[in-house]
């Protein structure tokens, strides 16, 4: 088997122009692929046919940890770092499963954390099901969110943000991506195990990166789950050159690179002003319509791939508590990029007032909002204590029960979860924590302003 993986690997090396002339071209070809002498005698005997189908063979690429757990298990869990194999591991076992059979009545659920996920990643994206299928490949339908094979099989496609379309569908297998990051992540996956009742052989993947999230914790201890914990470092032969390097200078050793990288489930740091569970109990499904909402917002710094500009949408009940309803921060946007996604944001949620901060450019980000809407309603406000002072209220607040959150949001957990004394473990700044701070200090710290209702 190592021989003949060996040979494959050459193969997708040297590419298959060399290979067709394999019969009078045997010598140079050696001398090119440095082939031990055993390897160039199975190279040369192999068909061309038969070296391009071992060259796509994902049996004989993948790495161990990308392959099915052996025995009996309900949940194989695919915990990896960016960039660590785990899509892939997880597109392939679907599409293997779905194209067994000349005729088949498989019903598979794809579940994401938005129906864009869904598709862009798990059914369109470099590793996904559309793309890796080689042979037997599925009809996508669009219209429908579905997937359907040459031999029958159907695989649907759902989103975290609405868990009750899972009610009516039932299912042999299932595909659940980015859990940790799901918006409804105890309801969704709930309403899932109901809907996988068809079969005798009931199993699901999982692919996510890890966070300590109350689903996750459930999942690991669950007798039936089987974990493979991926590294982005065991996959550096598949990834762009210099990007492992780049991404070790930055983040090796940080928290942030263990999680995002070597796929560790990371705890909370206990100096931390919030803890996982207590935004996990504060979350709710909203049902009232609020009295007042404002957005706040942490312009970013700089200009970048990298930069992000605080986006937070908040809002305050019939009680006088506040709800979060929404993290729309932008990451890589040019200046006039996420000012119009302030806007967009300040619309969609029919905000009464956008907060932002002008200590990075003064009147600057004022004009530049106004640029895009004249009539902008804008306070501006400027910082003039540290970062971890102006939480600390903020933290209080949730301590109170004074502040709910209307979903998930686990960028923004991330950041809020990770946020001691000295800031973030990486360096880097809080911009969804900072644009929350100033969201809910304007509700709850500096006087509520006049009402206006309005309906969900």
């Amino acid at each position: 088997m190592k021989i003949l993986r060996d040979t494959v690997l050459a193969v997708r090396e040297v590419g298959f122009d060399l290979a067709t002339h394999i019969g009078e071209r045997h010598e140079a070809l050696e001398r090119e692929t440095s082939l031990s002498a055993d390897v160039s005698g199975v190279f040369h005997a192999l068909e061309l046919a038969t070296l391009r189908r071992l060259a796509q063979s994902w049996a004989l690429l993948r790495h161990p940890l990308q392959a099915p757990p052996p025995g009996a298990w309900r949940n194989w869990l695919l915990m990896g770092g960016r960039g660590s194999g785990k899509t892939r591991a997880g597109a392939e076992w679907i599409h293997e499963i779905a194209s067994r059979g000349e005729k088949s009545t498989l019903r598979i659920a794809l579940v994401a954390e938005t129906l864009g996920d869904a598709r862009e990643v798990m059914v369109d994206g470099l590793s996904g099901i559309a793309r890796i299928a080689r042979h037997k490949r599925p009809d996508v339908e669009i219209s429908r969110r579905r997937l359907v094979w040459p031999n029958g099989s159907v695989a649907q496609m759902f989103s975290s943000e609405d868990p009750e379309s899972l009610r009516g569908p039932q299912f042999h297998y299932a595909w659940c991506d980015e859990i940790a990051k799901w918006k409804y992540a105890d309801e969704t996956f709930d309403m899932l195990q109901f809907s996988l009742r068809l079969g005798d052989d009931i199993r699901q993947v999982i692919t996510t990166t890890p966070r300590p999230v109350p689903i996750l914790r459930r999942l690991l201890k669950d007798p039936g789950t089987r974990l493979s914990r991926l590294s982005t470092f065991g996959n550096a032969g598949n990834l762009a050159p210099g990007f492992i390097e780049s991404l070790q200078a930055r983040y090796g050793g940080t928290r942030l690179g263990r999680q995002e990288l070597d796929g560790e489930l990371i705890e909370d740091r206990e100096d931390a002003l919030w803890r996982r569970d207590q935004l996990e109990a504060l979350t709710i499904r909203l049902k009232e319509p609020l009295n007042r909402i404002v957005i706040g917002v942490d312009p970013p710094s700089g200009a970048g791939p990298q930069s992000v500009c605080g986006i937070v949408v908040a809002g305050l009940d019939r009680t006088g508590r506040a709800v979060v309803l929404a993290d729309c921060s932008v990451t890589g946007e040019s200046p006039a990029g996420w000012a119009t996604a302030v806007v967009r944001a300040y619309r969609r949620f029919e905000a009464d007032r956008v907060v932002a901060e002008v200590n990075q450019g003064g009147e600057m980000v004022g004009a530049l909002l106004k640029s895009v809407d004249a009539n902008l309603p804008i306070r501006m406000v400027r910082a003039t204590r540290g970062k971890f002072l102006r939480a600390e209220p903020v933290a209080a607040l949730y301590e109170q029960g004074r502040v709910l959150h209307a979903a998930r949001m686990s960028d923004l957990e991330d950041q809020m979860c990770d946020f001691g004394p000295d800031g973030l473990s990486s360096g880097r700044s809080p911009d969804r924590l900072d644009a929350l701070v100033w969201a809910l200090t304007a509700l709850l710290l500096e006087g509520a302003g006049e009402p206006r209702i309005r309906t969900l």
